[in-house]
């Protein structure tokens, strides 16, 4: 939990400074993209919570892999490994994102099913959902075979679980009791 706080604190702290610099944008996808290479590549995991490799030797890996991103997000990358903080840079870049999303009025949202909705369907559950949520739908679509049929839906903290599996397992608990 003093992680997460931290990593607010940090990610607000990049957000009004590309804000100040007016480079919002260029920050939000360089941190997309050292969000993704985390979450994709294990092995940088390791080497981010790793305390054998010395700041200034992460640091010129950091310039060599992320050398297109903005002057502000590699000084915000080098002044975290600099204070031993470069192991919440993920959870920074998390934050990050949330909080851009917030401020752009964006609610993220997954849409799993158990084969591809046809777009009526799609449009329909979006309809009804729209009415619920103040800002834009950023909508992310999964399949997941083991729904055996429905769909799931994610906003934030709110699940709704419309999916035949779901179905099936409370019948099957009201039969138990």
């Amino acid at each position: 939990m003093a992680g997460l706080k931290v990593a607010g604190r940090y990610a607000q702290a990049l957000i009004e400074l590309a804000d100040e610099k007016q480079v919002t944008d260029a920050v939000l996808k360089d941190i997309e993209t050292f969000l993704v290479t985390t979450n994709e590549n294990k092995d940088f995991h390791v080497f981010l919570n790793s305390p054998l490799i010395k700041a200034d030797k992460k640091n010129n890996i950091f310039d060599k892999l992320f050398g297109d991103f903005q002057q502000i997000t590699l000084s915000f990358i080098h002044l975290l490994t600099k204070n031993k903080r470069e192991m919440i840079l993920p959870i920074i870049a998390e934050e990050f994102i949330v909080k851009m999303n917030e401020i752009r009025g964006i609610v993220p949202m997954t849409l799993t099913s158990a084969t591809k909705l046809d777009d009526g369907v799609k449009a329909s559950i979006l309809e009804k959902l729209n009415k619920q949520v103040k800002g834009s739908i950023q909508l992310t679509e999964k399949i997941d075979e083991s729904l055996i049929g429905g769909f799931v839906v994610r906003m934030g903290d709110t699940r709704i679980d419309a999916s035949i599996s779901h179905q099936l397992n409370e019948m099957k608990q009201r039969l138990i009791r």
